[in-house]
C-alpha cells in the first residue's frame, strides 16, 4: 500500500537545512498503460516509489515465520540543478523484518542513503533496487531479495505464476474521492518462495508464498487523512485479495478499494462500498503506547471474513529512516472457521497523524 509518510522524512530535511523542496512532479492520470517489464523498474521523475515484498516462510522443521522487505525511492526536490553526483536528488530507503513467534516481536532493520552508484540506487527498465549489500532484483523472470543484518538475514527467490495483477482501473489506483490522489499500482501475488533465512547464527532452508507490490505516485496524503489499513492476501485457491481503506481522524473510512481474484479467474476491481474493515480486538504497544486493531472482521464483495495475526507484536519503528511507526505483520484470513488465505496487514497513523507538506 502507499507509504506516504516517507515525505515526512523530506520535511525534516527541509526544516533542518532550510532548503526549499521544489520539483515538477508528473501527475498520475487514468488511461495510462503499464508496460512490462519496463514498468517493473524505477520511475525517477515521480515523487515516491516503492517495491514491497511480504510473505510466509516455512523452514525444514515446519516452523512458520513472516517476512517483509521494502525498498523506497524518493525524489527530494533538492539539488536538481546541481551538477554534482553527490547532490541528494534521490533517496533510497529500505526496511526489512522477520516475524518470529519464538521471539514474540518483530526483528527488523532499516537503512537510508542518497542514490549514488554503486552504493545505492534504483534502476529503470527492470526491477533492481539496492542499498549496500541489500537488494531486490528481477532476473530471468524471477525476483531475488538479499538482506543481511546482525540479528537476521535472508536470500530468497520469488517465482511468479503469471503476469502482474493491475489494481484500480488498469493500474490507476485512487486513494481518495478526488482522483488526483492516485498511484500507479500493480501486485505480483502467489510468488513461490525458496531460499535461506538466518536468525542470529542459525540458517534455515525455507519455502513459502509471497506478495509483491510496486507503486509510484507524486501526490501527498489526502487532506484529513490520518492513516490507512491495507491487506495483501494469497488465497489458498490460488487467488488473491488486495484491499485498503483510508481513515480520517475519527477512524472512519474516507475511501476504500480493492482487487479480488478468485482461483485462476479474472481479477476484478472492488468499489468503495464493497470493502469494509471492522476492528474486533486491539493490542497496545508497550513501547509506543499505540493501540492497533490486530484482529478484524472484513466484508468484501458480499463475503464475511476475518483476519487473525501470527502474533500481536508486529510493530515496526522506522524513526531511524522514514520517521514512521506502524504495524506490519503476517496474518491469516478465515471464512467461518476455515482458513482461506495468508498474507500481510499494514496499519499506519495509529500513533499520530503525520506532519506532511500541503499538496
Amino acid at each position: 500500500m502507499i507509504v506516504r509518510w516517507l515525505l515526512a522524512f523530506l520535511v525534516e530535511i527541509q526544516f533542518a537545512t532550510g532548503i526549499a523542496l521544489a520539483a515538477d512532479y508528473p501527475p498520475v492520470v487514468p488511461g495510462h498503460t503499464l508496460e512490462f517489464p519496463a514498468d517493473t523498474g524505477a520511475h525517477p521523475d515521480y515523487r515516491t516509489e516503492w517495491w514491497y515484498v511480504t510473505g510466509w516462510l516455512t523452514d525444514e522443521a515446519g516452523v512458520e515465520r513472516g517476512f517483509q522487505v521494502t525498498f523506497f525511492r524518493v525524489r527530494t526536490g533538492i539539488g536538481e540543478d546541481n551538477p554534482s553526483r553527490f547532490a541528494p536528488r534521490q533517496l533510497i530507503l529500505a526496511h526489512a523484518a522477520v516475524a518470529d513467534p519464538a521471539v514474540g516481536r518483530l526483528i527488523h532493520a532499516e537503512r537510508a542513503e542518497r542514490a549514488l552508484a554503486p552504493l545505492a540506487g534504483a534502476s529503470t527498465g527492470r526491477t533492481h533496487a539496492w542499498l549496500g549489500d541489500w537488494s531486490l532484483e528481477l532476473v530471468d523472470g524471477h525476483y531475488r531479495a538479499r538482506v543481511a543484518d546482525e540479528r537476521f538475514g535472508f536470500d530468497l527467490r520469488f517465482d511468479p505464476p503469471g503476469p502482474p495483477m493491475l489494481n484500480g482501473r488498469a493500474g490507476f489506483s485512487r486513494k481518495a474521492p478526488d482522483p488526483k490522489h492516485a498511484s500507479y499500482y500493480y501486485s505480483r501475488p502467489q510468488l513461490a518462495v525458496s531460499g535461506t533465512l538466518r536468525i542470529d547464527r542459525t540458517t534455515h532452508q525455507v519455502r513459502g508464498h509471497a506478495w509483491l507490490d510496486h507503486e509510484w505516485s507524486s501526490e501527498l496524503l489526502p487532506e484529513g487523512a490520518q492513516g490507512w489499513d491495507w491487506i495483501g492476501i494469497n488465497l489458498h485457491d490460488g487467488g488473491a485479495l488486495m484491499a485498503f481503506r483510508m481513515r480520517d481522524g475519527e477512524g472512519d473510512a474516507m475511501w476504500a478499494a480493492g482487487t479480488l481474484r478468485e482461483g485462476r479467474g479474472e481479477a476484478r476491481t472492488l468499489a468503495p462500498d464493497e470493502v469494509r474493515f471492522i476492528p474486533v480486538r486491539r493490542w497496545r504497544s508497550p513501547r509506543t503506547g499505540a493501540e492497533y486493531p490486530v484482529e478484524w472482521a472484513l466484508e468484501v464483495a458480499g463475503r464475511r471474513m476475518r483476519l487473525e495475526p501470527l502474533m500481536d507484536d508486529q510493530e515496526l519503528d522506522s524513526r531511524g529512516s522514514t520517521g514512521a511507526v506502524y504495524w506490519e505483520g503476517a496474518v491469516r484470513l478465515l471464512e467461518g472457521d476455515r482458513e482461506i488465505g495468508r498474507g500481510y496487514l499494514e496499519m499506519t497513523g495509529y500513533t499520530e497523524r503525520l506532519r506532511l507538506p500541503s499538496p
